[in-house]
């Protein structure tokens, strides 16, 4: 689509309903509002050529829906992580096996889980030795 089509008048209407709106997103009354203002000042000999900035704003509208989106699946994410910390709750008191491979190379240890925790998404098991944070994953066995 070519951007430079829409005139001056477009895209500081555009810029001031953004502006306006609470949380900064074009919904379906804030789309409405620039498509009226754009009819009313859309060139009466190309009134065809108009219809880049509706796609444009069609466009603009499903960005919204798809940050929407992802912020949902974000929080949901989330909550999904508290559930496996919940899940892995049992862990805490008992004597684990770990192995994994760090920088290329093989390293394993064991220890007693003191507590589990939830970073950048994934949970990690910290172990009473040397305060070790390990990652669930790496876990093979798991003792009384």
């Amino acid at each position: 689509m070519n951007v430079n089509s829409t005139s001056t008048v477009n895209t500081q209407s555009v810029n001031t309903t953004k502006q306006a709106g609470p949380d900064n997103g074009l919904g379906k009354d804030a789309f409405l509002k620039i498509l009226v203002t754009q009819m009313k000042n859309q060139n009466p000999l190309e009134p065809l050529k108009d219809t880049e900035f509706i796609g444009q704003m069609a466009q603009f509208s499903s960005l919204e829906q798809l940050t929407n989106l992802n912020t949902t699946m974000n929080q949901f994410i989330g909550l999904q992580g508290n559930e496996t910390l919940a899940k892995h709750a049992n862990l805490i008191g008992k004597t684990v096996h770990w192995e994994q491979e760090i920088n290329g190379q093989l390293q394993s240890g064991e220890g007693v889980v003191k507590a589990l925790s939830f970073f950048n998404g994934e949970l990690l098991a910290e172990l009473d030795k040397d305060d070790i944070k390990v990652p669930i994953e790496t876990i093979h066995r798991i003792e009384n």
